[in-house]
């Protein structure tokens, strides 16, 4: 481990590395509730317009063995500390389109591979790296940043301390699972402050605990033998009839686009929270962790998941000590056994995990340090997308957001030359997909 992994010159060793990878996979569990959720909704199964029955064992199986397979691949051809998994967004727009029967499960599937396929190719011939070196360093700075003010929001969110159905409230702080979420972020500042190792996995194996008492955390047992039986319908089904059409090729381009920036944000955040970034902002060999998403895309909907993209909750684990790709051996060794510990993987509460999410999301504010606040062509793009990337639930919405603010305020104000030809056509793109959307 020491040789392959270089532990020792990241500064790193084996117990850190494997309770980072702990503590990442663990805040991201939920992807095993909530992607049979998006695809089936409120039901056991659903039948799609062909006929064919999906249901939710059979996805969150199939859920847990990608999620692990491609996160062993990052591990072993990045030796960087992310984890991969299905990401929130396609699965819903996807989902939502299947449950009405407005779109096939095995088309969701064929325009996920065809997205994933653009994205291999991007990254084979070097443009995926050329995009963000285009990118304006101070909105590659505070990608870092707006992500972390994003994931803090979950944070808040998923544990019910704010409201935000009907517009922006505090949430019921005599909520058991408030408090509880409450309880685990002053854990965790005050073992951090007192340079305890693993605070974050200890407060949320800690909060998990006392959660049984107060009824927020559910048991449901310990493991639990996968149903394989269902699997044919979700794995290798591919339709590609209707795909080659205006509307399909509309969801190629959503799938596709939304993957590549909401990758680029992750993969910089993260790399940034670690301190692998260069001088310019730049991740040196960030064409592998792009390629490796890209295969898992692709794979992804070969075994019948939508789009499969480097997790945000990676921070987590960087927070708690990763630096190498035994992190992510360790999460991706996890995912495989939550095919047949699933009820584990579950009873961890949003309580749980909301509070590691907070407080390594308002670290992660610590780079807007790095922006002028007085020069508004660095502040006023910075600004929109802390601003939109909650709004919009959306990583790279939020990203594109401040691109188009950029090229906008530099054009009208006559300095549309320090802008990029290819900076211009990216947020002309966004224009489109935010339309299309629409």
């Amino acid at each position: 481990m020491e040789k392959f992994f270089k532990l020792g010159l990241r500064g790193t060793d084996k117990k850190t590395e494997i309770i980072a990878g702990l503590t990442t996979f663990m805040t991201m569990a939920y992807v095993l509730a909530v992607q049979p959720a998006a695809i089936c909704g409120g039901e056991a199964y659903i039948t799609d317009v062909n006929g064919v029955v999906i249901t939710k064992s059979a996805i969150m199986i199939t859920c847990a063995l990608v999620s692990g397979l491609i996160t062993l691949l990052m591990a072993f051809y990045t030796n960087f500390p992310f984890a991969l998994s299905t990401g929130m967004g396609s699965n819903f727009i996807l989902g939502a389109l299947i449950q009405s029967q407005a779109l096939s499960f095995g088309a969701a599937m064929a325009i996920t591979l065809i997205s994933g396929i653009v994205f291999l190719l991007l990254t084979v011939f070097g443009l995926r790296d050329l995009i963000v070196r285009v990118i304006p360093k101070n909105i590659k700075i505070a990608i870092s940043a707006s992500i972390g003010f994003f994931i803090a929001y979950l944070g808040f969110q998923n544990c019910g301390i704010g409201s935000f159905e009907n517009g922006i409230a505090l949430g019921n702080l005599a909520d058991p699972a408030v408090l509880l979420a409450i309880g685990g972020l002053l854990l965790i500042i005050v073992l951090n402050a007192l340079h305890v190792k693993g605070a974050i996995l200890i407060s949320i194996i800690a909060t998990t605990l006392i959660g049984i008492p107060l009824g927020v955390t559910t048991l449901n047992g310990v493991a639990a033998m996968p149903d394989f039986g269902d699997l044919g319908n979700v794995m290798f089904n591919l339709d590609f009839k209707g795909v080659f059409t205006a509307s399909g090729l509309i969801l190629v381009f959503v799938c596709f686009f939304g993957d590549f920036f909401s990758t680029l944000g992750t993969v910089l955040a993260v790399a940034n929270r670690a301190n692998m970034l260069d001088e310019h902002g730049n991740l040196p060999g960030i064409e592998r962790p792009f390629l490796v998403d890209a295969i898992g895309t692709c794979i992804g909907a070969l075994t019948g998941n939508t789009t499969i993209t480097t997790f945000v909750e990676s921070t987590s684990g960087v927070e708690a000590g990763g630096r190498t790709g035994l992190t992510a051996l360790t999460t991706g060794l996890l995912f495989l056994a939550s095919m047949f510990l699933a009820p584990i993987a579950a009873i961890i509460p949003a309580a749980a995990t909301s509070s590691a999410l907070i407080y390594v999301g308002l670290l992660m504010l610590g780079g807007l340090k790095k922006i002028d606040f007085d020069d508004i062509y660095q502040s006023l793009p910075v600004a929109i997308m802390l601003i939109s990337m909650p709004v919009s639930g959306s990583i790279g919405h939020g990203i594109g957001l401040g691109l188009i603010s950029y090229s906008v305020l530099k054009l009208c104000t006559g300095k549309g030359k320090d802008v990029s030809l290819l900076t211009y056509a990216i947020s002309l793109l966004f224009l489109v997909k935010f339309f299309l959307v629409a």
